[in-house]
């Protein structure tokens, strides 16, 4: 078995190239960093160095040996990580979204979950089955079902998108629009709006978007401005929403299109389905139609 401090030593010197830059990187003497290296070198039986006067570097053998060194330490980090995560997850269900809606809805209600819930903040993973292997996540809302045979997946409800429009716009008149019918419109957005944010900008390409990343400065704009701005059916839970009172002009339009309804997922593995039923059972039952 390699040591570890071996393994770390011969990966840093890969990167700075000099036993000096070694040395300080660790924050170790040059002379422990080259009788370090000797030892790897003997207890693995070959010859990673390349000796010449006042010049030490690796042979080929040598930067095959860093880079295996380098995954080594990768896999056991993440295999600590887990350890971690996993003894971190038996006592706190961490829950985490792609997307503000169910995070918005579960806020709503914390107080009728379990104490031990803590609700994290939105997440941009392009690796959900691993974040939640990992348990990084015990539970964790997407827009997709997360596949893997560990993972099981339940639609908690589905997310609508509609716009809001000052009441005197002629398209105001109409009880549901398309986002065909709001192209070249400006729009007053929050940054963080997960997946939501492509869609909007792939349905209706020749509009322009300003984004807010406080929620404080959206609801100044809307309120002394007559930018439509987006809700879904989730908005009425959200506390943190444009309240109705500062935006009594405005029309609240459903948008038909099929891009603007999403489905939620609940993914989490199925050794913790015990742990997180009683907030997937919650969320599909008070989640708005």
């Amino acid at each position: 078995m390699l040591d570890t401090y071996l393994l770390k030593e011969l990966v840093t010197f890969a990167q700075a190239g000099t036993l000096a830059q070694t040395a300080r990187l660790l924050n170790v003497t040059q002379p422990t960093v080259t009788r370090g290296l000797q030892k790897l070198e003997s207890e693995l039986g070959v010859t990673l160095f390349d000796r010449q006067p006042n010049r030490l570097s690796l042979t080929a053998t040598g930067k095959l040996a860093a880079n295996e060194a380098a995954t080594l330490l990768q896999a056991q980090q993440l295999a600590v990580n887990r350890i971690h995560n996993f003894d971190a997850s038996q006592r706190v269900l961490k829950v985490g979204a792609i997307l503000p809606g169910p995070l918005a809805v579960l806020h709503h209600f914390a107080a009728e979950l379990p104490q031990n819930v803590t609700l994290l903040p939105l997440v941009d993973t392009a690796t959900p089955a691993e974040n939640l292997l990992n348990s990084e996540y015990s539970l964790l809302f997407t827009n997709q079902p997360v596949v893997d045979s560990r993972i099981e997946n339940q639609l908690v409800g589905t997310e609508r998108l509609a716009v809001n429009l000052n009441q005197f716009m002629f398209q105001a008149n109409q009880s549901t629009i398309t986002f065909a019918e709001l192209n070249n419109l400006s729009f007053v957005v929050l940054s963080d709006i997960g997946p939501w944010r492509d869609i909007i900008q792939q349905q209706i390409p020749k509009a322009k978007f300003f984004y807010q990343k406080e929620q404080d400065a959206l609801r100044e704009i809307t309120q002394y401005s007559d930018f439509p701005y987006f809700s879904t059916n989730i908005s009425q839970l959200d506390d943190n929403f444009v309240a109705q009172s500062t935006t009594h002009n405005r029309i609240c339009l459903p948008i038909t299109d099929e891009t603007a309804q999403m489905p939620i997922y609940a993914n989490y593995l199925r050794s913790n389905q015990a742990q997180v039923a009683s907030i997937v059972s919650k969320l599909k039952s008070v989640w708005p139609v």
